[in-house]
């Protein structure tokens, strides 16, 4: 499973007018959002966590269906902070560990026997670390008779320079706590039986014991990697410091994250890739069919940044200054576009979630020759454009030179997709 490569669309700027004395206000907004959302990331993290816990001392449909249940839960607010890659050096060299996708998850476990052997592009694809203590990689033996965060960090994620050896983060848990989706285009999605965490003559699956330290050295990982980051944005942070450092590429780096999440990443790579292939697994949650809201919460991130608020997991409110009033103060009749663009594509995004939420999967949506389903991501895909498109034009508004939005080849050489 391979991403297609990513095109670069850059963006030519005319001169910048005088900024507003708003500005710093707006990043200062922008830096207490991301703040807020990585602590909501953390503590739902740490409820993961304690529900993964509760698993492992006493595996049962209930402890395991509790666990997912907090999987996705934490999903809400991390999906909110994707907005704040693209544009923020410190979090584009951090993500990987915690979002990366697709993963060939025979590194990590047992998989289908249709679906078990190493391929020509990458040898450790059914390396299933959990059934073999000891393995060999670039010619030097490797221990992993303790599987530790460590071991999954340093040695496994990535391994052998392949993005697909995907070790950490969300998904690796995903995967742990659904299995593989085998339905296909059907509905269903993983059914990892509870007794692969059963000990003694229980354990499905073999390596219950192994199985359950590696569930716990992700969390566990997962935790550390967003207790680093969610300091990154504190008043003391390096992140905070370098929005702030200056004031026009603080402002640059805001807009190029919305539009490359809004455009590349999400319409492109998340989105019209899949549908384009018709492949199942180019869900981003497609462990546990959770792709709908992965997509929701990603185009909520985007509309929240623009607006200045974010409703944090307690129900309270962060919000200030925002990027729409600095772009209304020049051109009133953009933000009422941007703003109109931003809710199109919530709505769009909500019908895919409400009709996944009814029984039709995202899975299903992707079928070759499903019209409603092409119909209901093609809106969203559309949207995303949409806004995409305003975003340029707040980008030439405010004069921010530099601005490069990320491509997708799925839109911008669709040919490419199947060479």
């Amino acid at each position: 499973m391979k991403r297609s490569l990513l095109t670069t669309a850059c963006l030519t700027c005319m001169a910048s007018p005088a900024l507003s004395q708003t500005a710093t206000e707006v990043l200062d907004t922008y830096a207490d959002i991301a703040q807020a959302a990585y602590e909501d990331s953390l503590s739902t993290a740490q409820t993961l966590q304690t529900r993964i816990d509760a698993l492992i001392a006493a595996p049962s449909p209930q402890t395991l269906a509790a666990a997912r249940t907090a999987w996705r839960a934490a999903r809400v607010p991390y999906q909110q902070t994707e907005v704040f890659r693209f544009g923020n050096a410190i979090v584009d060299d951090w993500e990987g560990r915690v979002n990366a996708w697709p993963l060939d998850e025979g590194l990590i476990d047992y998989v289908d026997g249709g679906n078990d052997g190493p391929s020509d592009d990458n040898a450790f694809a059914a390396l299933n670390v959990i059934a073999n203590p000891s393995f060999t990689l670039s010619g030097v033996v490797i221990d992993a008779s303790a599987i530790t965060p460590a071991v999954l960090q340093d040695t496994l994620h990535e391994a052998d320079g392949i993005e697909a050896n995907v070790a950490t983060g969300y998904h690796a848990i995903e995967f742990l706590l659904w299995g593989q989706d085998l339905n296909g285009h059907g509905p269903g999605a993983g059914d990892r039986p509870y007794t692969d965490y059963a000990q003694g003559p229980a354990c499905t699956g073999g390596n219950c014991d192994r199985r359950a330290d590696y569930l716990q050295a992700a969390v566990d990982l997962l935790i550390s990697d967003l207790e680093w980051i969610t300091g990154q944005w504190a008043a003391d942070g390096a992140a905070r410091a370098a929005l702030m450092a200056d004031e026009t590429a603080g402002l640059a780096a805001i807009l190029t994250g919305m539009g490359s999440l809004s455009y590349g990443e999400m319409a492109g790579e998340r989105m019209r890739l899949g549908l384009m292939l018709n492949d199942p697994e180019e869900e981003h949650d497609c462990f546990s069919d959770n792709t709908h809201n992965s997509h929701y919460f990603d185009g909520l991130g985007i509309q929240n940044i623009y607006l200045g608020e974010y409703t944090r997991v307690d129900g309270t409110r962060v919000s200030g200054p925002s990027l729409s009033d600095l772009v209304a103060e020049a051109n009133p009749a953009l933000d009422a576009d941007l703003r109109m663009a931003l809710a199109d594509t919530m709505r769009a995004l909500g019908r895919i979630k409400t009709a996944a939420e009814a029984g039709f999967a995202y899975d299903q949506m992707l079928e070759r020759g499903n019209a409603g389903g092409e119909a209901l991501v093609m809106a969203g895909v559309e949207g995303l454009i949409t806004q995409t498109r305003h975003i340029e034009r707040a980008v030439t508004l405010l004069g921010l030179e530099g601005v490069a939005i990320e491509g997708s080849d799925s839109l911008d050489n669709p040919m490419a997709v199947f060479q």
